[in-house]
C-alpha cells in the first residue's frame, strides 16, 4: 500500500509504528510542507493520502480542494488528520473519506496490523 502524507510536525511512520501498524507492508512518503502537492500526488500515485490541515503554504483543505478540482487521480482513501476536529470535519464535508485526530491515526482499519 502506497501512503503519501502531508504533515509538517510529526513523523507519520513513527506514529503508525507506535500504534502497531506493520509499516514494512507500506511504502510511506512524507512531505513536511504542501509545496507542489498535486505534483507529488500525481507522481507517487498513493492508495492513501494523509492531509494535515495546518500545513504551510497551503492547508490540507486547500490541497484537497485543488486535488478534487484537478485531473489528478484521486487516491482510494483520503484521510483528514488534524489535531483539531473541526478542521477534520471541514475536509470530510469537502470529500475526504475519514477524519481522525492524528495521534489516533494507527487506530483506523485501513492499516495492516
Amino acid at each position: 500500500m502506497r501512503v503519501l502524507a502531508f504533515e509538517d510536525h510529526y513523523d507519520i511512520e513513527s506514529i503508525l509504528t507506535a500504534g502497531g501498524v506493520k509499516v514494512s507492508e507500506l511504502v510511506i512518503k512524507q512531505y513536511w510542507n504542501s509545496n507542489e502537492a498535486l505534483n507529488h500526488i500525481q507522481s507517487f500515485a498513493p492508495d492513501v493520502l494523509l492531509l494535515d490541515h495546518y500545513m504551510p503554504p497551503k492547508t490540507g483543505l486547500q490541497v484537497l480542494e485543488s486535488l478534487l478540482s484537478s485531473d489528478v487521480n484521486r487516491p482510494q482513501t483520503i484521510i483528514a488528520m488534524s489535531s483539531e476536529t473541526g478542521r477534520n470535519k471541514d475536509m470530510v464535508l469537502l470529500g475526504a473519506d475519514v477524519a481522525v485526530v492524528k495521534f489516533q491515526l494507527a487506530d483506523l482499519d485501513v492499516w495492516p496490523k
